[in-house]
């Protein structure tokens, strides 16, 4: 069942004189308990398209469904359940909580919110067992520190605490593990599919490392954005074995490969050259392809499998 789609969503910015569109006809549904990952260079649109999805931004074009109904055609007590239904989990934890809080503050300020605890005593006990699902021990001594007294991904994991006080179904994750030392990533990325398998929470995971989107969304499927736009949507196998699009294969190209010697024979493809026409005008297929949709002239050759 979808849990998540989008049709045609655009999201500009500026005046009507200057209005610049950093997302651009995007459409893609989000299956129940399923990953998508959101893949691009920085600047194409993944964290604009993650806060339309969340609600933070209002599209300037088209509609966000959550379970079929626009949300933004929804009454106040159903837009307040899609809200607690949909969380974010911002890119840079250092900046996302606050310092002049405890961590208790911060995590128990949803719970109090929604009166989803009935006192300081259920909120303490909440808050403990939030902090054993992500890992982070011993919570009694973490709860009472302030954020600037823990590690990057402790950060981290304490803002994943705090999505999860809600209870939710879908999680927007935007460049979630980016900030963090390599040598902990693959410990949060574990915590995340471990929340996938165990709570059967859905994923819009969003990054620029088609690297890790290989590993965290193996079993699930990749879209990928390029200048605000979606060029190619795939089952994470089939997009990293049988990429159709030349954005695509010149991503794949430049993922690093433990082995020198694949390193040393593997063709890098240049994104920008003088050498090759340009992405939005243009596509060449050497291969056969499902289905693709041409667009006008100077929007973006889009493919869906």
């Amino acid at each position: 069942m979808t849990l998540i789609s989008t049709t045609n969503l655009g999201r500009s910015f500026g005046s009507r004189k200057r209005k610049i569109w950093a997302v651009d006809n995007v459409s893609f549904q989000v299956i129940r308990g399923e990953i998508l990952c959101l893949v691009g260079e920085s600047g194409c649109g993944k964290t604009t398209t993650g806060k339309v999805v969340a609600g933070l931004y209002k599209p300037s074009a088209g509609e966000v469904l959550f379970e079929g109904r626009n949300i933004w055609e929804m009454e106040k007590k159903e837009f307040k359940r899609y809200r607690t239904a949909v969380q974010l989990i911002h890119q840079d934890p250092y900046a996302s909580l606050n310092p002049m809080q405890t961590i208790y503050d911060i995590i128990t300020a949803p719970l109090f919110r929604h009166n989803l605890v009935s006192s300081r005593a259920h909120a303490w006990q909440r808050c403990i067992e939030l902090f054993h699902i992500v890992g982070l021990t011993p919570p009694e001594d973490l709860l009472r520190k302030h954020p600037h007294e823990l590690s990057g991904g402790q950060r981290q994991r304490v803002s994943v605490a705090r999505a999860l006080t809600v209870n939710p179904r879908f999680i927007v994750a935007d460049e979630a593990v980016s900030m963090v030392d390599v040598s902990i990533r693959v410990s949060l990325l574990s915590m995340l599919g471990r929340l996938q398998e165990e709570f059967g929470v859905t994923f819009l995971f969003i990054t620029h490392d088609l690297a890790l989107a290989k590993y965290f969304a193996w079993e699930g499927r990749i879209a990928v954005m390029y200048v605000g736009s979606m060029v190619e949507v795939a089952d994470t196998p089939r997009l990293v074995n049988d990429p159709l699009h030349p954005y695509t294969q010149a991503l794949l190209s430049a993922v690093p490969e433990a082995d020198p010697d694949l390193t040393r024979n593997k063709e890098r493809i240049p994104l920008r050259s003088q050498d090759i026409p340009s992405l939005l005008f243009w596509a060449n297929f050497d291969k056969p392809h499902d289905c693709y949709t041409a667009r006008p002239a100077g929007r973006l050759l889009c493919l869906w499998r």
